[in-house]
């Protein structure tokens, strides 16, 4: 098998490698039907008018939340069924975290796309399944991990026979409550023949950083994205929210939707300035680390 894809089959999206940029957005868990449906219709809105790919995305359950007491979201069934109502009504793909194998198979047949957790990037037997299911994968790289150390990864989900893979950074801990992003490492990972993904919302998490729960600098969301596009990536994610001071997981680190058409133009206006100079290749040819 040809480790390299240059093209990943997304629901009805054909995501292609120096193609149009990719987003991946939603809230970060579904707290209700009625409010998915909302945010997805808007983010469905704005995609459509700015010409770019959309896969929504929403946890039906926040496994690894920093208190036992922390909204954790509707489910597994019940997420589901509210995921399905959004790919059935709005005709755009979804996404959610599996957590176990035992979550794969009734999430794969709803889902476009499954999504590891950063936190379980290394669970053998999960990518297996995940990989296993058909459908495409997009790892969130591990903020404990380097990003020569995400190439074991990878190979682990071709080794079970498939090559339909995302690699989301999400920044790298450094010191206490803190991620650090090291731009060199969306280059180290396109050369693993991966779709790389940017995630800006939780690079700009604090992991733990409020005691009971993470903190966050949502100010500093826009301009990590722009550079991390700057740099070339395949995809932006996003996690997105009508009033993050309200939000049930992940607010301080959610952009608010009144926001988001304006960081999408300056970044898809970045992407296509890259593309029409030729420099969204996979970086130079030295070999991962």
């Amino acid at each position: 098998m040809d480790p390299e894809v240059s093209e990943l089959k997304v629901g009805p999206l054909r995501l292609k490698k120096g193609g149009p940029l990719f987003l991946i957005a939603g809230p970060c868990v579904i707290e209700s039907r009625e409010q998915t449906m909302e945010i997805a219709s808007f983010l469905t809105e704005v995609c459509r008018d700015l010409s770019i790919p959309l896969i929504f995305k929403s946890s039906y359950d926040k496994a690894n939340r920093t208190s036992v007491s922390s909204f954790r979201g509707p489910g597994l069934s019940r997420g589901l069924e509210i995921l399905a109502e959004v790919r059935e009504t709005l005709g755009i793909p979804v996404v959610s975290d599996v957590h176990c194998r035992t979550e794969v198979e009734p999430a794969s047949k709803v889902l476009d796309l499954i999504q590891i957790p950063a936190f379980l990037c290394r669970q053998t037997d999960l990518l297996i399944a995940a990989a296993r299911s058909g459908l495409p994968v997009n790892v969130k790289k591990g903020q404990f991990q380097a990003p020569w150390d995400m190439l074991p990864v990878v190979e682990k989900i071709r080794h079970a026979g498939n090559n339909m893979v995302m690699i989301s950074e999400r920044g790298t801990c450094f010191g206490y409550n803190n991620l650090v992003v090291d731009f060199r490492s969306l280059l180290i990972l396109r050369r693993m023949g991966v779709f790389v993904v940017f995630d800006g919302t939780h690079s700009v998490q604090l992991p733990g950083g409020l005691g009971c729960s993470s903190g966050g600098q949502r100010e500093f969301i826009g301009p990590l994205a722009r550079a991390a596009v700057a740099v070339g990536v395949d995809g932006v994610f996003l996690e997105v929210h009508p009033d993050p001071d309200k939000a049930l997981c992940d607010g301080p680190n959610s952009l608010a939707l009144g926001k988001l058409r304006g960081l999408l133009e300056e970044i898809c206006q970045i992407h296509e300035l890259l593309r029409s100079g030729g420099g969204l290749g996979g970086g130079d040819s030295q070999e991962v680390p």
